[in-house]
């Protein structure tokens, strides 16, 4: 974790620039390039590589870029520019797939209950556009179910997170014996034990249910397709010249 290399460098500044650009922009930007769902009228095909350089606050893209020039710099000394680039956007690409398969679940779920309950496919499309929805369904329908489907439909997910836990993931398989510290954990912990106990824990709120709003299923399928192909890189070494 030492001098920051070149490709991460431009990965930064691109979510430097875009992160100005919201700031300035405000909701035309973010509705623009953050990722929503599939069905929703505010999808674009390209968010889900346009969302990995969107932020939502000074803290999110701070840590976010900590943790891509601490964790990748590594990587992409080991693996070069082009191999680097493809594994970044493969693990942000299938954080995006993942969190899109959680939210259809939701939104899948919530539709089934709300039509068994009573409610017209209308009156579903008019839930989701005002958020509102007449009480009595409540006796029906939770409204845990409710607010999962709503903000599964409405909510965009933005972010670089998903890619870099696959970068994280990487550097555990890379550099396993490597000790890293928290700031709030001041004990030095070794990366294959540090790395997964960070996926355990977003994976236990993906299951329960984040207080903070927070896309755990995103960071999960980040990390899942990281792991896959770093794996795969890791035991079929002998193929690294092809990226050349």
């Amino acid at each position: 974790m030492g001098r920051i290399t070149d490709t991460v460098k431009a990965l930064i500044i691109v979510n430097v620039i875009f992160f100005i650009g919201t700031q300035l922009t405000g909701d035309v930007a973010y509705k623009l390039f953050s990722l929503y769902y599939f069905e929703s009228p505010s999808f674009k095909f390209w968010q889900p590589i346009s969302h990995m350089f969107m932020h939502g606050n000074f803290m999110h893209i701070l840590f976010n870029m900590y943790a891509l020039w601490a964790f990748g710099s590594p990587l992409e000394e080991r693996w070069g520019r082009n191999k680097f680039l493809f594994f970044y956007f493969s693990a942000g690409i299938g954080a995006a797939l993942i969190h899109t398969l959680s939210n259809y679940y939701f939104v899948q779920n919530g539709m089934d209950a709300l039509l068994a309950a009573g409610m017209s496919q209308a009156q579903i499309t008019e839930l989701l556009s005002s958020g509102q929805f007449n009480p009595d369904i409540l006796n029906s329908v939770s409204r845990e179910t409710i607010q999962n489907l709503y903000d599964s439909y409405t909510i965009p997910a933005v972010g670089a997170s998903g890619a870099v836990y696959g970068v994280l993931v990487a550097f555990g398989l890379m550099f396993p014996n490597v000790a890293l510290m928290l700031m709030f954990i001041p004990i030095p912990i070794k990366a294959k034990y540090f790395i997964p106990a960070i996926i355990l824990g977003d994976l236990f709120f993906g299951i329960t249910g984040s207080p903070f709003g927070i896309a755990h299923w995103a960071h999960i399928g980040g990390a899942l397709f990281g792991f896959l192909m770093a794996y795969y890189w890791k035991k079929n070494s002998f193929n690294d010249r092809r990226w050349d």
